[in-house]
């Protein structure tokens, strides 16, 4: 806890897809584009800002690690990474197991 006071804790989300993006109405309001027919808005609680960058990477800060990890994760719930394309929110650092898909089989 001491760490996230003097330093504080962050984690950065990815957006991948064709046309999926992120901006940041406001500071307190994400919104989000992700292939469904409406943007998906997700208001952030207090003690959690998010910076949007280049409209594909949300990196989301806070001094309560807990918190963060709860935040984070609701955005990556909006849109999980699918296993054929990869496309969807992860994290930075999450590898996706990819599948072959039906013409691979052959």
């Amino acid at each position: 806890m001491v760490i996230g006071v003097d330093e504080g804790f962050k984690k950065v989300l990815l957006i991948e897809g064709v046309g999926y993006k992120a901006n940041l109405e406001g500071s307190k309001k994400l919104v989000i584009n992700v292939g469904y027919s409406n943007p998906v808005e997700y208001k952030l609680p207090e003690n959690v800002q998010a910076v949007v960058e280049g409209n594909t990477k949300i990196t989301v800060e806070s001094i309560d690690k807990e918190l963060l990890g709860l935040v984070a994760a609701q955005i990556r719930q909006i849109r999980k990474p699918e296993p054929y394309k990869g496309k969807g929110i992860r994290y930075e650092n999450e590898q996706i197991v990819r599948k072959v898909g039906k013409a691979g089989s052959k």
